[in-house]
């Protein structure tokens, strides 16, 4: 998720635990295990417990039915990593759920292992785990999300487990990780959070013996800005390195998804994704050919006119002619905004004349206004805000019901607004960006590849930014190394079954091909690498 109210503050950085991190970066021997078991269910020692709060991993054996005749078989463990600092002393647990297909020693070391992530800031892994990929669903499908509906946990035909092992982390404030002091602020911040999320798997993998088998990575939103960035102090501090990374909703540079009013960017990446809302009210499923008119557009007539500024009459007069055919909104409506259309205004104008108001995280999903009446109206996302509860108890009941991992005395988070509000951007006078680190990763290894994929219709991280961003981006070896899907939906597409299977799809491919790369050891070709070296 990427958190409504998440803004780029001005001032300094809050300071981090350097020295807990360069612990836990190098895995030193006084990090103490968490987990009891291998992966293969092989015993272990004890893990020292002091000062823990989380109570003791829990390993269950599960097989569903997906239908058609596929059933599918896992153990599934839910537990907590503990951090220490270099004196042995707690820092904090890192709640993680595991679903992992039973095997032999070798059978796991070569069946691929992906590690899951949401965003927010502030945002557990739910979302990922009980929505798009795990091996249960909430079914949250439809025009309208009830926050008082059922928890019903269902298989999910679509679920990654039958090509790769999953683990699911929840960042220190989500979920029920937590600081062992009871104030997390210290992990809140761009850096010390990627170094903490680094060194978990880091963790995870030596803990489990899987540091052999192939790695890979999926962030959603905010964990998609922080994919680039984990793989990187992967590579480079802790000496692993992935096989892939699939960023689902990402931000790669927040100075394009909060670029001020004053500046075209950010009409020009929504405005396909208005033309995309506007093809579904009139029963047309979007899709990559047919948004090729407004891409085209956008970036191109529309940018020019937008850069002539709101004065310019027979500018607006073309703004507003084109704008309203393609949006489906009413002509005076986008001559009073001088064809510079911001989302609240969309989301409440295309349903004012039945008073509803359509999510920014997904056009096509609504609720009523509370204030129809109002000229400005403030109302609750029908999508952000209904799955809370829900996703909330599903969450809670699979823990206990399923998992048997019951937490007594904690509060499960799923979308902690204190770590949204607390969280560190970072110093200086650019925005955040993880667009370097992602270049850094493909160019440095030849093998890696990128999957990055978006909904049409979401207007929080438009895909129209990824897709200009990723433009900017030189082909390393393989052009197909670095791939972008679009699907009908928004934010979280996965919620539209089609979309969902589609995804599976994409991913599916991309595993396929990352770990064929990985086999043959090839690097892509045509690098600097395949050039001949001078003589010293």
């Amino acid at each position: 998720m990427m958190h409504p109210t998440t803004r780029l503050p001005a001032g300094a950085v809050r300071a981090c635990l350097a020295g807990l991190l360069a612990v836990c970066l190098g895995l030193a021997p006084a990090v103490a295990p968490a987990q009891p078991a291998s992966a293969q269910g092989q015993s272990r020692k004890a893990p020292e417990r002091e000062g823990r709060r989380l109570p003791p991993d829990a390993t269950t054996e599960h097989r569903i039915d997906l239908g058609e005749g596929r059933t599918l078989g896992f153990k599934a463990t839910a537990g907590s990593l503990g951090l220490v600092d270099e004196d042995g002393k707690l820092q904090a647990e890192i709640a993680f759920i595991a679903y992992l297909k039973p095997g032999t020693a070798e059978e796991s070391a070569a069946r691929p292992i992906t590690f899951a992530v949401n965003g927010g800031p502030g945002a557990a892994s739910a979302y990922l785990n009980i929505g798009a990929i795990g091996p249960w669903r909430l079914p949250t499908d439809g025009g309208t999300i009830s926050p008082s509906q059922r928890l019903d946990l269902q298989p999910n035909p679509s679920t990654w487990l039958d090509f790769t092992d999953l683990v699911f982390l929840d960042p220190v404030g989500t979920g029920y990780s937590r600081a062992a002091d009871g104030d997390g602020k210290k992990y809140w911040s761009v850096e010390s959070d990627a170094s903490v999320l680094a060194a978990t798997i880091a963790r995870y993998l030596r803990q489990n013996d899987r540091l052999a088998s192939p790695k890979f990575f999926v962030g959603e939103s905010y964990g998609g800005f922080r994919g680039p960035l984990i793989a990187q102090k992967l590579q480079d501090d802790v000496g692993i390195g992935l096989s892939g990374l699939v960023l689902l909703s990402p931000v790669l540079d927040f100075g394009w998804l909060q670029s001020p009013r004053t500046t075209p960017w950010g009409y020009v990446t929504r405005l396909p994704s208005f033309a995309a809302a506007a093809l579904e009210r009139a029963g047309t499923t979007p899709d990559r050919t047919l948004m090729r008119e407004a891409e085209a557009y956008a970036a191109g007539d529309y940018l020019a006119d937008l850069l002539k500024g709101p004065s310019d009459r027979e500018a607006v007069a073309r703004l507003t002619e084109r704008l309203s055919a393609l949006t489906g909104l009413d002509p005076e409506t986008v001559r009073r905004q001088a064809g510079r259309i911001s989302s609240s205004s969309y989301q409440r104008e295309i349903g004012r004349d039945v008073g509803r108001v359509a999510s920014a995280y997904d056009t096509g999903v609504t609720g009523w206004d509370p204030d129809p009446g109002a000229a400005h109206s403030g109302f609750e996302d029908p999508v952000l805000t209904a799955l809370q509860a829900p996703l909330s108890g599903a969450m809670v009941r699979l823990y206990t019901e399923r998992l048997g991992w019951r937490v007594e005395n904690m509060r499960y988070e799923l979308l902690n607004n204190a770590v949204n509000r607390g969280w560190s951007w970072g110093s200086g006078r650019s925005a955040p960006e993880a667009m370097g680190a992602l270049k850094d990763v493909l160019a440095l290894d030849g093998t890696l590849r990128v999957l990055v994929v978006h909904g049409f219709t979401d207007l929080v991280t438009p895909y129209f930014t990824s897709k200009l961003l990723i433009d900017q981006i030189p082909v390393y070896g393989e052009a197909d190394r670095l791939k972008l899907s679009v699907y009908p939906g928004g934010h979280m597409f996965y919620t539209r079954p089609d979309s969902r299977k589609a995804f599976h799809a994409d991913a599916a491919d991309l595993y396929a091909r990352a770990l064929r790369a990985r086999s043959d050891g090839s690097a892509g070709g045509g690098g600097a690498a395949d050039r001949p070296r001078p003589t010293p």
